[in-house]
């Protein structure tokens, strides 16, 4: 569907509810207002806007000083919304002003029929109105505006919702039955049940407020090793907020630092081990020490399905170089022995993989197991791209997924992690698209139509943190990405590397939800993603923009205009695709890395 053009279907429903809206009776005289701060002269307070899409500006204004104006994107409408407590089987009034094109005004959640309103056209200021009645249990409802995907901003002023209000909120009563699960080493999973008339819930580590979530369970990261912890849990709405839980308290766990065994700052590369892709085939022995760490690509599919991963050398016909089977896994042996780690990289461009049953995933965990042990490797990269993952409709929390593609490959990987133990060495390299993108977009969205896969690396990688040795998303091969600037940033400079890597560094709400947000990752756990050549792929960085990014996230210096949340001397490194394309390329981008200063 073009999202550019309003579908003739939805036109004419529109056009059938603004029928309806003539005939509609007026509110009666004892109704009272309900919408709070519906003229924006207190900002946004009170309204939630999809995506950061809303900002109050004062002018052009309907009536007061304020007026909200809403940005559409491409896959996102700019929805403002509001939960206004309402009575069962009662009537009420919506309307408001608006200007600008394709302008939205409704209700959802009525507990009848939701209804909207909306004008194609509106260069001045043009009055919208609708009618519904709220069903036998109906206490509240959400009234909202917005705008048509793709289209330039909209404003919208003095929204009104008359009728008679509902019955008091009351505070909601304490949690109960707080919990918490298995920790690791820096993160505590929590649960508690759920709270009457609660609309979110708080958590506090030590008296310190932490978190804040609209589900029933929580997990609190960034925690010390071998630490015991003390936790509590209040329930809130409109009205205020619960006094706290019973404590509970956990210890984590030693765990070990991910990571152990890397130098400081490390150099990762893929090794095109199966293929030659024009970059020519490079022997493991010929690997200079540049690099620490070796990802043979790539184990791949039987079928997207199967869960069945294998891997082999490049057969001779297309890399006339190769070496013998015993060659290839005596250099992994003196790889290791300096002190290099050799993964197997599973995925790629061409190696889908969807682990969608259990059976695929046992089958996943087996087979990236022989593989593991035939070739003696030290762990796994996770590449997955294309349709590997993706969120399953109403899958719309990153903390607690529901997909099965999603579940499965954490439960596969922690398979795995366990048989092998603290020395596995895990990375993944996912693309912006379904990471950073998540800042935006999460999944199909609340009200669908969004790419599924839109911020779908978040949840493994939330899940897998205390297991994740390296994140190395790739900034190559992207479309321009929003960072926590607001500012969208393209690729192939030291500006993309600067916003998408603070990102991982500093957290983010996910889909502009507060109350979800994705939290930051170690700096020793974060490396930065980089095509070896131009021929590598899109988006190739020259050095002089890479010691840039390098100087601006580690020492605050040679930022540009992206200012970072602080300086992280600890950043782990960087990763290129690929070695052998380095190898084309003169290594010209190794050898920038090593006399990179550090320090």
């Amino acid at each position: 569907m073009d999202r550019t053009r309003l579908p003739a279907a939805l036109s004419a429903a529109a056009l059938a509810i603004s029928g309806l809206v003539a005939t509609a009776a007026s509110a009666g005289a004892a109704d009272t207002e309900l919408a709070r701060n519906g003229g924006f002269e207190a900002g946004l307070d009170g309204w939630s806007c999809t995506a950061g899409s809303g900002v109050v500006v004062n002018s052009p204004v309907h009536g007061g000083s304020s007026a909200l104006k809403a940005t559409p994107a491409g896959s996102d409408n700019a929805r403002c919304s509001q939960t206004v407590t309402v009575k069962p089987n009662s009537d009420y009034t919506l309307s408001g002003w608006v200007q600008g094109s394709y302008v939205y005004l409704g209700a959802s959640g009525t507990g009848t029929s939701d209804v909207s309103t909306w004008t194609a056209s509106a260069p001045s200021w043009q009055k919208l109105s609708t009618t519904f009645r709220t069903g036998a249990s109906t206490t509240s409802v959400t009234i909202y505006t917005h705008g048509w995907y793709g289209t330039p901003a909209y404003g919208a002023d003095d929204l009104s919702l008359l009728g008679p209000g509902g019955d008091p909120v009351q505070t909601p009563a304490a949690p109960t039955r707080l919990t918490a699960g298995s920790p690791g080493s820096t993160s505590v999973p929590l649960s508690w049940s759920p709270v009457s008339g609660a609309t979110g819930y708080n958590v506090y580590r030590g008296g310190t407020k932490v978190l804040s979530v609209s589900g029933t369970s929580a997990t609190v990261t960034g925690l010390a090793p071998s630490t015991s912890y003390s936790f509590q849990v209040t329930a809130t709405n409109s009205a205020g907020e619960s006094p706290k839980s019973a404590a509970v308290s956990a210890t984590t766990t030693s765990g070990g630092n991910p990571g152990t065994g890397l130098p400081a700052h490390a150099l990762v590369g893929y090794l095109h081990a199966s293929f030659a892709n024009g970059s020519g085939y490079t022997r493991m022995a010929d690997v200079p020490d540049s690099w620490d760490v070796i990802n043979l690509a790539f184990g791949e599919p039987t079928s997207a399905t199967s869960g069945d991963i294998r891997f082999s050398l490049c057969p001779a016909s297309e890399c006339p170089n190769v070496e013998s089977l015993a060659d290839f896994k005596a250099a992994i042996k003196a790889k290791q022995a300096a002190g290099k780690k050799v993964l197997i990289s599973i995925g790629g461009a061409n190696g889908q993989v969807q682990l969608g049953t259990t059976a695929a995933r046992d089958t996943f965990v087996s087979s990236v197991s022989k593989i593991i042990d035939e070739y003696g490797l030290d762990g796994l990269d996770i590449d997955f791209e294309g349709h590997s993952l993706s969120l399953n409709t109403g899958d719309t929390d990153f903390r607690s997924p529901t997909s099965p593609v999603i579940v499965n490959l954490i439960s596969a990987v922690k398979t795995l992690k366990a048989k092998y133990g603290s020395g596995f060495v895990l990375t993944m390299a996912p693309e912006t698209f379904f990471v950073q993108l998540g800042y935006q977009y999460y999944g199909s969205g609340p009200w669908g139509g969004q790419d599924p896969r839109a911020g779908a690396y978040l949840p493994v990688i939330h899940a897998l943190r205390d297991d994740l040795t390296l994140l190395h998303v790739q900034d190559y091969n992207s479309g321009s990405i929003m960072g926590l600037d607001n500012q969208y940033h393209s690729m192939g400079g030291a500006d993309f590397h600067i916003a998408m890597t603070d990102m991982l560094l500093t957290g983010f709400p996910v889909a502009g939800d507060t109350t979800r947000v994705f939290p930051a990752l170690r700096p020793e756990q974060v490396a930065i993603g980089l095509p070896a050549s131009t021929q590598a792929g899109n988006g190739h960085t020259v050095p002089a923009e890479v010691n840039k990014a390098l100087d601006c996230l580690t020492k605050k210096v040679s930022c540009g205009s992206y200012q970072t949340h602080g300086s992280r001397p600890s950043l782990r490194g960087l990763m290129t695709w690929s070695v052998n394309w380095d190898r084309y390329n003169q290594w010209e981008f190794s050898k920038n890395y090593d006399a990179y200063p550090w320090s």
